[in-house]
């Protein structure tokens, strides 16, 4: 039994390593196929590095850039924040950077001038956002401007959040310096809006949950294959119908709305007639889901 659980941790982390891995991918396939080449930065160091390529004339690639700064502001984050920083930050800043290198190498970059700015950089902030977020879901980070921002809020009273803002408002009007263009500044807002929003999608997707009640006379055996493949509690309510005024047990779960499927198929294969009442939560916090903050 004991291996059996190991295996089946084991075979978890690794799945994460390899979610991890590809929004590292998504990242970077955003920026190499759309952001860099379209000349647009979205903020952060990725963004810090474009403008020094281009300001190099291509002498200095991106993914070059883009490590030399995430591992030294990791060495100061490691002092300053502690040894226990991030194992998956280091992977992060290493992957992220041997991505951006081949990628930016075999893609093409012939032609990009007839194709709407706009619509590079909207392809380009997804791509970068949703890749960030699936890394996130992970418990992972890509460094840069959050080691940055963790360090100030340890001194000043300035939330991470905000901090990160600043900096890329500031990467992005720099960008101005070295592409003479006032276009850049604006599709480098647009890039970072979309970016914003398309993290915000896929972490605040993965935390959405349901409350589902469920009427049925086979109450006990719902509740026994609920418990045991779910891997959610289920707690008993009691209850009497209107019309028959019989006594009965009301089951109710909180799951992960990616886990109704899996409820649904169990009810109907026990119970066809069962009655469910389906409700979205705002927010679940405790074992199982999110961590109470005050």
């Amino acid at each position: 039994m004991n291996q059996l659980l190991k295996k089946e941790g084991l075979a978890k982390r690794l799945r994460s390593w390899i979610i991890m891995t590809f929004g590292l991918f998504v990242n970077a396939l955003g920026w190499t196929a759309f952001l860099i080449p379209g000349k647009m930065v979205g903020g952060g160091i990725t963004g810090v590095a474009t403008i020094i390529y281009y300001a190099t004339n291509g002498w200095l690639p991106v993914s070059v850039t883009f490590f030399i700064i995430n591992i030294f502001l990791v060495a100061i984050a490691i002092k300053i924040l502690g040894a226990s920083f991030g194992v998956k930050t280091i992977y992060s800043v290493i992957v992220l950077s041997v991505f951006l290198a081949v990628l930016q190498l075999v893609l093409p970059t012939e032609g990009l001038m007839e194709v709407d700015p706009f619509l590079f950089a909207v392809i380009g902030g997804a791509l970068g956002g949703v890749g960030i977020g699936i890394v996130f879901t992970q418990g992972g980070s890509t460094g840069g401007t959050d080691i940055i921002a963790m360090i100030i809020n340890k001194y000043r009273n300035i939330s991470p959040g905000r901090a990160i803002l600043y900096m890329d408002v500031l990467i992005i009007l720099s960008s101005m310096l070295v592409f003479k263009n006032i276009g850049s500044v604006v599709y480098g807002f647009v890039t970072m809006a979309v970016l914003a929003y398309s993290i915000d999608l896929i972490i605040e997707g993965k935390k959405q949950t349901a409350q589902i009640f469920i009427f049925s006379k086979k109450y006990e055996e719902i509740s026994n294959e609920l418990g045991a493949n779910t891997g959610r509690g289920i707690t008993f309510i009691d209850g009497q119908g209107y019309f028959t005024r019989t006594d009965t047990k009301i089951l109710l779960i909180i799951i992960r709305k990616h886990e109704m499927s899996r409820v649904f198929q169990i009810v109907k294969e026990i119970d066809p007639d069962a009655f469910m009442s389906v409700a979205s939560v705002m927010g679940t916090y405790g074992k199982g889901f999110e961590k109470i903050r005050a």
